[in-house]
């Protein structure tokens, strides 16, 4: 049985406040239903992603800014920022964690800039709402095994193709110096570079 998180519900103090927030971010109003004054239903789906996020007026019972470490993956953590701010969103620098795995608490343990070695799953930047919902994004290039059916690759947005295309490049590249010639099946490589780091399987050579 197959189970699929698609809704995420958050608590906000002011529902016009959140929506104004959040569709200025560019996340897509799926809907906004009020079938009395006191029960309203706002859904709005971030750009590029399976799930949504709900918010309203007797939807959860939780504290108006008390859901935190929300995530968020993009594919270029540095381009995300910027878009963020560009938006208003008022997002944090870029940081990694102390202890390279994952990010702790809050914000203990941060260090400025993105992962040293640029691996996949360890920069980050967060970001919260007007009332103090808070979300973080994570930079994901390369997918652990598992994720991913490589049989069933698809690709959220022209930007995450174009950065995969742009990382297939940057490999291929170094395989040409490797062999000392020209890849004349130079797109079947791309193909099988983009489906295997989507899908977390060993990247071709």
């Amino acid at each position: 049985m197959d189970m699929k998180l698609e809704v995420v519900v958050i608590p906000v103090s002011d529902v016009g406040r959140a929506k104004d927030f959040y569709t200025a971010l560019g996340w897509r109003l799926d809907a906004d239903i009020a079938t009395s004054d006191t029960f309203r239903v706002v859904q709005v789906t971030p750009p590029g992603s399976p799930a949504s996020v709900i918010f309203g007026i007797s939807v959860t019972d939780q504290a108006p800014g008390s859901a935190q470490g929300l995530h968020l993956i993009v594919s270029d953590i540095d381009a995300a920022h910027d878009e963020l701010k560009r938006l208003g969103a008022d997002p944090s620098e870029v940081f990694h964690d102390a202890g390279g795995i994952f990010h702790h608490a809050g914000t203990d343990a941060r260090v400025p800039g993105a992962d040293p070695q640029r691996n996949s799953y360890g920069s980050f930047l967060s970001f919260s709402d007007p009332d103090g919902n808070g979300w973080l994004l994570q930079e994901v290039t390369t997918r652990l095994p598992g994720r991913v059916d490589p049989a069933a690759t698809t690709f959220s947005s022209t930007s995450d193709l174009a950065a995969a295309l742009r990382r297939a490049a940057a490999a291929h590249g170094e395989h040409e110096a490797r062999i000392g010639a020209e890849d004349p099946d130079w797109p079947d490589w791309y193909a099988d570079y983009i489906v295997r780091e989507q899908a977390g399987s060993e990247l071709p050579r």
